[in-house]
């Protein structure tokens, strides 16, 4: 069986277009919470959201279908998506729910949610919540009702936890920080942490008016970030995306670092501790220069599809704790069950403290391969299967591995969005990845 809502992460469209709709939402929640009851006699569900404001009105329709259910509501308003992940753990609750569409512009919104533990749920478990769906409600009387009830100071202890994910030993006093919160569920919780910890913080994009999430500020736009690090003489710039899951890094020279650059630094850290880092968990996309680097100290790496929550499926089936992506979502599953681009950033500036080296610095022995991508739109009828198994194509492929040997890569894939065909070629060469990749997609052309 399929999955027919479900996404690779949640639940996500364009609000006012099934199924961002206030009525299935509502049909959302209560099948959810039947599903929660099979196992759990009196469910209590965590609701956070974003900045948008279409989520007022999911999070009256989802707290509307729970209650219905029996199940029990406590609302935490805007705050992160990690801090779901970790406030449900923390509050023994038995289901944490997200209101967001992450880096998407306020017109989309999404529901997706967490376990008890913190973490995505599997497949299994959203096929269920589907199959409810198709099921009569069985709507609960008077005595059974759900109660709702916000938690006090939600920020805070999220505050505090980011912190503690930070050494004691250390502080960020004596450095500038800008923080961009993308408008988004981090812009009251991102400026406190990194000013609790010493820093003296500039904030930018962090003043939400509902519609302007993402809107040129944030992870997705860095330009911005860049901007203001150089026009405040900041130490460093970072900037987090809609709802906080997602990083990206700016040194004091303006120089833009993203995941793939960040996850090294992460594990180089570790290394340089004495700590053991038996393997890491990339994607598809990770530039390969991260994999040379990573293997050249001895460190494991294996690629997954691209997605967090992959890299995180493939971290738990191999005990391995260190993953992420180049769009900057990271894992460090030793301090938080899901991706957080606050922790993240943490970890990045804890390096930078104990060693009292820059970013640059403590990536001058890794230098990103140059990488082309070429988009081949499809023509009417035509489909990724029939083109790759062109012969001039396959011979084509089979000519760039060739000559490319260890020194680089192909990737080719549909993609998941468009009528598009996207042709890869990473190289150690700018102009050789260039010129391979334009060999390759001439055979599509063709």
């Amino acid at each position: 069986m399929s999955r027919q809502f479900f996404g690779t992460d949640g639940i996500r469209g364009e609000v006012g277009k099934y199924p961002i709709t206030p009525d299935f939402a509502l049909k959302l929640a209560h099948a959810v919470g039947r599903v929660l009851k099979q196992t759990d006699s009196h469910p209590t569900v965590l609701i956070g959201k974003d900045t948008r404001i279409s989520g007022y009105m999911l999070e009256s329709a989802l707290e509307s279908g729970f209650n219905s259910a029996g199940v029990n509501v406590v609302l935490l308003g805007p705050i992160p998506t990690p801090a779901v992940a970790y406030l449900t753990r923390a509050q023994r609750a038995s289901l944490g729910v997200v209101i967001s569409a992450s880096h998407n512009a306020f017109q989309d919104n999404g529901i997706k949610f967490f376990s008890a533990n913190g973490t995505k749920l599997d497949d299994g478990w959203e096929l269920a919540v589907e199959a409810m769906m198709q099921e009569a409600p069985i709507w609960s009387d008077s005595v059974n009702l759900g109660k709702a009830k916000r938690l006090d100071d939600a920020s805070g202890r999220y505050i505090e936890f980011c912190k503690s994910t930070f050494a004691n030993d250390l502080t960020l006093k004596g450095l500038k920080i800008v923080v961009d919160a993308a408008h988004g569920a981090a812009y009251q919780v991102a400026p406190k942490v990194f000013h609790e910890l010493g820093a003296e913080v500039v904030a930018i994009g962090c003043a939400p008016d509902g519609l302007n999430i993402n809107q040129e500020v944030g992870a997705t736009h860095p330009e911005a970030l860049i901007e203001a690090v150089k026009l405040h003489q900041a130490d460093y710039g970072i900037a987090l995306d809609g709802d906080a899951d997602r990083l990206q890094q700016v040194d004091s020279a303006g120089r833009l670092f993203n995941g793939d650059e960040v996850l090294y630094l992460m594990v180089k850290e570790r290394l340089e501790r004495g700590e053991a880092v038996h393997g890491v968990v990339g994607t598809l996309m990770t530039n390969m220069a991260i994999e040379v680097a990573l293997k050249a100290k001895g460190v494991d790496f294996v690629r997954a599809k691209v997605g967090d929550r992959y890299v995180l499926e493939e971290l738990d089936k191999r005990g391995w704790i260190l993953g992420g992506e180049g769009s900057g979502h990271l894992l460090a599953l030793d301090k938080h069950t899901t991706g957080d681009g606050i922790v993240s950033a943490l970890q990045v500036l804890q390096a930078c403290a104990r060693s009292g080296k820059t970013m640059a610095a403590l990536l001058s022995d890794v230098t990103l391969f140059p990488q082309t991508m070429i988009n081949v739109r499809l023509k009417p009828g035509q489909s990724w299967a029939d083109l790759q198994t062109r012969p001039a194509f396959i011979a084509a492929c089979q000519s760039v591995e060739k000559e490319l040997g260890d020194n680089g890569r192909i990737l080719n894939r549909a993609s998941g969005t468009e009528p598009l065909v996207r042709v890869m070629v990473e190289a150690r060469d700018a102009a050789q990845s260039k010129s391979c990749a334009q060999r390759m997609a001439d055979t599509l052309l063709a």
